[in-house]
């Protein structure tokens, strides 16, 4: 007989909720991830914004000054044109510090984002590398993970990011790249609300099997390749720099607002017009994961928002109707399809990511590891 449906329910804390199918609460509603930030991430969170991290700060910036005297660079940094790798830029900057910036242009830039890159590049006198993909097989392997309805359709562009930041810092002898991921704003994120973006495996696989165009030249990055190659025997490392400084998120964006002459986009990586699409309409439409829900409670459990700020945001769209089909039409339209096409692909019932080719000797334990020690902040489910 089958389960019966789960009785919804909201932390007490955060405003996660039982859209996120691994969530639990302890006897005060509490949820898993309210509980797994306490013990996990809360010391890090309150020790960078302290300042208490300083001297660990200055120590590896001159680490990096260090390792990359007499070149031409001594970090790389990718940019979006979101508030995290901008402010990133300029902070790296403030240190002192000589970054390549990097930039993987999937199709799907706004001319919002465009011009941020650009002032950005500018306002700083930074050198940008960008990769341009071949739209012919971005938009066919756009299309097959449409096709096969998984929930992280943003991969092709999440995956060749870090594809290209870690060539170009090999081509330039360079050891360190600097990542815009915080704790701040982003220390929840339900791992049942997608997959690795990393897994050149998975990424291949998928194309295999409802692809049509082969990937030439469309930049991937195996596991072995990063880890071993880019990492071991070449020594490059991927830093979360913004963990280690006081980081407000609202703060950050008037800074780079006044220095960078920076523009809002609206909502948290709406820089992309298909992410934007992605996490304004398909996510929740198709799956009913709203992503607001876990940037929001990661501002909520750093101290940045109130949980009743939070609770008025979700009660209105930063993604207007208008807006959306006006994505809908522009995506359907450079994919190739017509808006009735791109309907039914998304009216298929929604599959795992692990029905299709994945790495079978990183991402189950990664993922095993991540949700043994949410559950173990807890003993008490419910």
């Amino acid at each position: 007989m089958p389960a019966a449906p789960r009785a919804y329910q909201l932390c007490t804390r955060t405003v996660m909720d039982t859209t996120d199918p691994d969530i639990w609460f302890d006897e005060a509603g509490v949820s898993s991830h309210a509980l797994f930030y306490d013990e996990h991430q809360a010391p890090a969170v309150e020790a960078a914004q302290s300042g208490a991290l300083q001297p660990e700060l200055d120590a590896l910036v001159a680490t990096i000054k260090a390792a990359g005297a007499g070149k031409p660079y001594d970090c790389i940094i990718g940019i979006s044109g979101g508030v995290d790798s901008t402010f990133l830029a300029m902070r790296a900057v403030e240190l002192g510090l000589r970054p390549l910036t990097v930039h993987f242009d999937s199709g799907w830039n706004s001319e919002l984002a465009v011009g941020n890159i650009a002032n950005l590049v500018e306002k700083l006198g930074l050198d940008l590398y960008t990769d341009v993909v071949d739209w012919r097989e971005m938009r066919d392997l756009q299309l097959s993970f449409f096709k096969a309805s998984v929930a992280n359709c943003d991969i092709p562009t999440d995956h060749a990011f870090a594809s290209v930041a870690f060539d170009q810092a090999k081509k330039y002898g360079v050891k360190y790249i600097l990542s815009g991921h915080n704790l701040v704003s982003e220390s929840v994120l339900p791992t049942a609300w997608g997959y690795d973006a990393g897994d050149a495996r998975h990424v291949k696989g998928i194309q295999r099997r409802f692809g049509s165009v082969p990937l030439k030249t469309y930049p991937t990055l195996s596991k072995v390749k990063r880890h071993v190659y880019y990492e071991i025997m070449n020594g490059i490392s991927s830093i979360a720099l913004l963990n280690l400084m006081p980081y407000d998120y609202r703060e950050a964006k008037t800074a780079i607002t006044e220095k960078l002459g920076w523009r809002d986009y609206g909502g948290k990586h709406y820089e992309s017009v298909f992410t934007r699409y992605f996490q304004g309409y398909y996510l929740p439409t198709k799956f009913g994961f709203d992503k607001r829900r876990a940037h929001l409670s990661s501002l909520i459990l750093s101290g940045q928002i109130t949980r009743d700020e939070a609770l008025e945001r979700l009660e209105t769209s930063d993604y207007p109707a208008s807006l959306r089909e006006q994505d809908h039409a522009f995506i359907a339209k450079k994919l190739g399809v017509t808006t009735t096409e791109l309907e039914a692909l998304y009216a298929q019932p929604p599959v795992d990511h692990l029905e299709y080719p994945y790495d079978r000797f990183v991402w189950p334990i990664t993922s095993t590891l991540l949700r043994f020690a949410a559950r173990a902040t807890k003993p008490f489910r419910r």
